[in-house]
């Protein structure tokens, strides 16, 4: 097995999930889409994590982006968790959550880590474009939670760089100033930018970031 990379197409296969048998292409359709595998089932951090996926659903559907989880567990034993994360994160999973007993999809994307653990995934996140390229990968210890705000913040550079000549600086928030690309000339940012642009250094140019 090949290791993914950024820019690399994501593996479409078929799996049961706690929505049925899904292709995981056909799901995405043309939206932007989220994969993360958790652990395993009935696990303190991977429940708060799927209750707060639950709950971001507007800001995500906002963004044009699908949610698909993934855990070892088979299906029944996921419904039954669910039962769990919709009572104690006072939320309703509203996304499926992939069956993979056979541990194949986690597999696919590089989700266990045998010096981490040989049967448990990792919490693996891949932000997957419209046109199924990998535009990002985070890989967390199972100790440690995932943040979704930071998940929304790059999606919306990813979203705005995929579209716009600009990349955005460290800490950016949408709605804040971003940085054109170096291979734009100051003549083209003049015509790109109408809002206008600071020249801090002729590498560094600052422009407020565009509609």
């Amino acid at each position: 097995m090949s290791t993914l990379r950024l820019g690399d197409k994501a593996p479409n296969f078929d799996a049961q999930t706690s929505q049925g048998k899904i292709n995981f292409y056909e799901f995405l359709g043309d939206s932007w889409g989220i994969l993360f595998s958790h652990p395993a089932d009935y696990t303190p951090v991977c429940t708060t994590e799927l209750g707060a996926a639950a709950k971001y659903k507007d800001e995500f559907e906002k963004r044009n982006v699908k949610v698909m989880a993934l855990s070892v567990d088979g299906v029944e034993s996921h419904m039954d968790w669910i039962k769990d994360i919709n009572e104690t994160q006072n939320t309703n999973v509203n996304f499926p959550i992939i069956a993979d007993e056979d541990r194949k999809v986690a597999d696919l994307y590089d989700m266990i880590h045998p010096n981490a653990d040989d049967t448990l995934t990792v919490r693996s996140v891949y932000v997957i474009a419209p046109d199924k390229t990998i535009k990002l990968m985070i890989t967390y210890p199972a100790s440690t939670g995932r943040n979704f705000e930071e998940l929304l913040r790059v999606i919306d550079s990813l979203q705005l760089t995929a579209y716009k000549k600009v990349a955005t600086p460290a800490n950016w928030k949408s709605g804040e100033d971003v940085v054109i690309s170096p291979s734009v000339s100051n003549e083209e940012a003049e015509k790109l930018f109408p809002k206008g642009f600071k020249e801090v250094k002729s590498y560094l140019r600052m422009t407020p970031q565009p509609d």
